[in-house]
């Protein structure tokens, strides 16, 4: 299984003034695994420590900052001398002990030569109920559910992704009913790794089903363990709504759906310990586009969506049939699969996304992005039959660059809009913004 972070590790490793790096990202995203097939690869040895898993770890920690003494409290657990150039030092599920959080500022001071990635699941969680961060003293990475081209690279179709990735559309074209049907299963699947690594050697969407439902299972048993127990009902509450919420026309959150007179500060904490815990996405609207993006944004309004298609798909008992035959599928469940879609490829390139709807009117344009200098808009659509009334409203009144409709059509620009094929739009989010009009041009 390849994935594209892996790059950012390379870097990391390499950069001379380095910091402790924390990969986050939600429960069965491929964390652990990733920590341990870089120190494999790149480094001589490998020390892994799971805190959740050894309670006794957490004492090697308790009031002791320095770092010899830890180091060494470490070599004796491991059994090996701890090599600084040549061992990669893994600290998993790091937020089951707060002191070994905080250690990562003192290596960082004192002893930079460790190398030391940490991961945790419900680390966004343990820092907003209060664990002392080491803010400045430590570096970042978000590790997402597989993107589209990920999951192109482990269904072994490494040459039709690099034609997706070269923008070839007068190519594309002829594989156009090939790259559909692989949107479609990737909806379906969604890009666990479990998944996907099962899937691709079994090819059983049954199978991947009940994978996903355990995936799920485990999320709804870590509300019990990890929520704080006043806030685990709403939790709930919110969790087994968003379907619901998603279905309606307008698919706003609206919190009299969770119960009768439900107000926001009943239930602002349940949806953050959710998003920290990185199982939702929050997409919060903006009136007007303007820079940044996010001084225009109106928090009070938002959607939410799932961090995985495929779990949103399972969650919503869309079938298989419906998802894998005929022309209808992203009609399903009103083209809700096709914005999670698009919304998840934002998503795992990091790129923060709004939607757009002005004050009392009734357009509404799905995603609106930021790259570099540019407010893009973003417009879903999910038939065949497409027409952009809304993008179209948002086009005449601020006059932008450049508009997006991504859709199952064929690559086409208009006089004011650009339309991408599902199946390449992660393709152009990916191109530079400098580059997008030549590399457009040159595959017309």
């Amino acid at each position: 299984m390849k994935r594209e972070v892996y790059q950012n590790l390379l870097n990391w490793k390499l950069n001379p003034h380095r910091k402790p790096l924390i990969i986050q990202g939600a429960r069965q995203v491929g964390k652990t695994w990733l920590m341990k097939e870089f120190g494999k690869l790149e480094y001589t040895h490998c020390a892994y420590f799971n805190f959740e898993v050894s309670k006794e770890l957490g004492k090697l920690f308790q009031h002791r900052f320095q770092i010899d003494e830890i180091i060494a409290s470490l070599q004796i657990v491991w059994g090996r001398t701890i090599d600084p150039e040549n061992t990669l030092i893994i600290f998993d599920e790091i937020q089951a002990c707060p002191e070994a959080i905080t250690s990562l500022k003192y290596f960082n001071e004192n002893a930079p030569q460790f190398h030391i990635v940490a991961a945790g699941s419900l680390l966004g969680v343990a820092i907003h109920q209060g664990v002392s961060f080491p803010v400045g003293k430590v570096e970042f990475l978000t590790l997402t559910p597989l993107n589209f081209h990920e999951y192109l690279l482990a269904m072994n179709e490494e040459p039709l992704l690099d034609a997706v990735l070269a923008r070839n559309y007068p190519l594309l074209h002829l594989f156009t009913d090939k790259l559909m049907q692989h949107v479609k299963q990737y909806c379906f699947l969604g890009g666990m790794p479990e998944v996907i690594l099962n899937f691709a050697v079994d090819r059983d969407f049954f199978k991947a089903r009940e994978t996903q439902q355990a995936i799920i299972l485990a999320y709804e048993n870590d509300f019990s363990k990890h929520a704080p127990v006043n806030q685990l009902p709403r939790i709930r509450m919110v969790w087994q709504s968003i379907v619901g919420q998603l279905a309606k026309e307008n698919s706003k959150f609206i919190y009299t759906l969770l119960r009768t007179g439900a107000r926001a500060k009943e239930f602002e904490t349940a949806i953050d310990w959710l998003k920290d815990a990185g199982l939702i996405n929050k997409v919060v609207r903006i009136s007007k586009p303007g820079m940044p993006v996010s001084a225009y944004a109106d928090w009070s309004d938002f959607k939410i969506y799932l961090n995985d298609v495929g779990l949103l798909a399972c969650l919503a008992g869309v079938s298989l049939n419906s998802m894998l035959h005929g022309n209808d599928f992203f009609e399903e469940f009103k083209g809700v699969i096709a914005e999670q879609f698009i919304c998840q490829q934002i998503k795992s390139q990091s790129i923060s996304c709004y939607y757009w709807s002005p004050e009392g009117g009734t357009s509404e344009v799905d995603f609106i992005i930021q790259r570099q200098d540019q407010i893009v808009p973003i417009e879903v659509k999910s038939g065949l039959n497409v027409r952009s009334r809304s993008l179209r409203v948002y086009y005449d009144k601020y006059n932008p660059q450049m508009c997006i409709r991504t859709s199952p059509n064929d690559y086409e620009e208009q006089s004011w809009m650009t339309n991408i094929p599902l199946f390449s739009f992660l393709s152009w989010l990916k191109t530079p913004p400098t580059q997008t009009a030549t590399q457009q041009t040159t595959a017309k």
